[in-house]
């Protein structure tokens, strides 16, 4: 049977789904589908998966999505899947019409996260009904996480069954990648050397893009604040013998679309104590070089980082939004600030370093709650078995239910490679 897996960009396909296509490809015949790019090549090449350019425009076009509808469409009709799964959202519009009006039986689309309930005015009523008629148009809808699946109901956006797949999250995180003993002791040493970070300094990290609405000017005000208030070199209060604090900021600066206050450029540019790298492939060092995330995000589907954070034993200061209250509970593995709250998020910094043993408790449990909940393997068989069930439940099939019933049967089965 033919699966096709459908974002809007090639990247989406290449980081949110690693692994998990050339997985789903030993039970069905995957062909991913998205905008043409040196990701949508990677994708070919690591995945082991069939692929298919379609351009689609991320922001409204009506001249250009009309196109890419017909494309999507004619792609349909002469492939004919048997199930289409679209996981971003102008993929996830064009491709579920575009299923429908081709007879696709199957047709699946994840909410990663929601940017209406952020809009105003007409632009959120237009975003709204774009929505609406994708749900109109799928078989099948999946929220990422329980809060998606609130906001959802709350804008009445769909009458039909919202499921949580496993305990959210579209990939899981490969907890063999992302662990601590992945990365040597000499090798954190050596980047916290080259970084300037001395031996006892307590290294906060931000992982992301450095825009505004991942919470970088409050970020950049708390740690300005703290800065002011944490004891110097030499006075009592300490964790583990750390006196000096330290944010380091991993991820790329987007001038015109970061919408960062000048006084929020200015000190990443010139606090010494603020060391900002840019994008990096490979996070698992940098995260290995600090003792904290710190993810002040407005709005989150089901974040990656946080969960890669806590698979390498950092605990988490995110704010109390969906998504991030999901993964961290208050007090136990980190703590959920308000959104928004530059002063909230500078005193529960401060009290993160000032609790040593409460500190290293966190730490302790951080990657264990990461391995029972939200491991590759445990999301990627219970997608499938959710495949399985919707072929199951057609009233009409190209497959006979003894092969269904087979298949089914390999859920369980345990797989070496995954």
């Amino acid at each position: 049977m033919k699966l096709f897996r459908i974002a809007t960009v090639p990247i989406s396909l290449n980081i949110l789904l690693s692994g998990q296509l050339r997985f789903l490809n030993t039970h069905f015949d995957v062909t991913a589908v998205s905008g043409s790019g040196k990701d949508l090549d990677r994708v070919a090449e690591r995945e082991g998966v069939n692929t298919h350019s379609v351009r689609i425009e991320r922001k409204i076009s009506i001249l250009h999505d009309i196109v890419s509808l017909i494309r999507l469409y004619l792609l349909f009709r002469r492939e004919k899947p048997t199930v289409i799964h679209s996981i971003t959202p102008k993929a996830g519009l064009l491709s579920m019409i575009a299923g429908k009006w081709a007879g696709v039986p199957v047709r699946m689309h994840t909410f990663t996260g929601l940017i209406f309930p952020y809009r105003t005015g007409i632009l959120r009523f237009v975003l709204v009904l774009m929505d609406r008629l994708l749900c109109s148009c799928a078989t099948n809808i999946y929220p990422e996480g329980n809060g998606v699946k609130e906001d959802l109901l709350k804008y009445r956006i769909t009458a039909k069954p919202l499921k949580v797949v496993a305990d959210g999250n579209v990939n899981g995180v490969d907890t063999g990648f992302f662990c601590p003993r992945a990365v040597p002791q000499h090798e954190r040493n050596k980047l916290r050397r080259q970084l300037g970070i001395s031996p006892n300094d307590f290294v906060f990290i931000f992982v992301g893009r450095l825009v505004k609405d991942k919470g970088i000017n409050e970020l950049i005000t708390a740690f300005e604040h703290l800065k002011k208030t944490y004891p110097e070199p030499g006075q009592n209060i300490s964790i583990k013998g750390k006196t000096r604090i330290k944010l380091l900021l991993v991820g790329p600066m987007e001038p015109k679309e970061s919408k960062l206050s000048r006084s929020t450029l200015h000190e990443i540019k010139t606090n010494p104590s603020i060391i900002s790298v840019g994008y990096q492939d490979d996070v698992r060092s940098y995260y290995a070089a600090s003792d904290a995330l710190v993810f002040p995000s407005y709005r989150e589907g089901f974040p990656n980082v946080v969960l890669q954070a806590g698979a390498m034993s950092l605990p988490a200061i995110v704010t109390d939004i969906s998504g991030c209250n999901e993964i961290i509970k208050d007090g136990v593995n980190g703590y959920c600030i308000p959104s928004r709250n530059a002063e909230a998020l500078g005193n529960v910094m401060l009290k993160l370093i000032n609790d040593p043993k409460h500190f290293s408790e966190m730490k302790h449990v951080t990657r264990l709650i990461i391995r029972s909940k939200y491991q590759q393997a445990t999301v990627w068989k219970a997608l499938l078995s959710e495949y399985y069930s919707n072929l199951e439940t057609l009233e009409e099939s190209s497959v006979s239910p003894e092969v269904i019933g087979v298949q089914t049967q390999l859920i369980s089965e345990p797989t070496a490679d995954y």
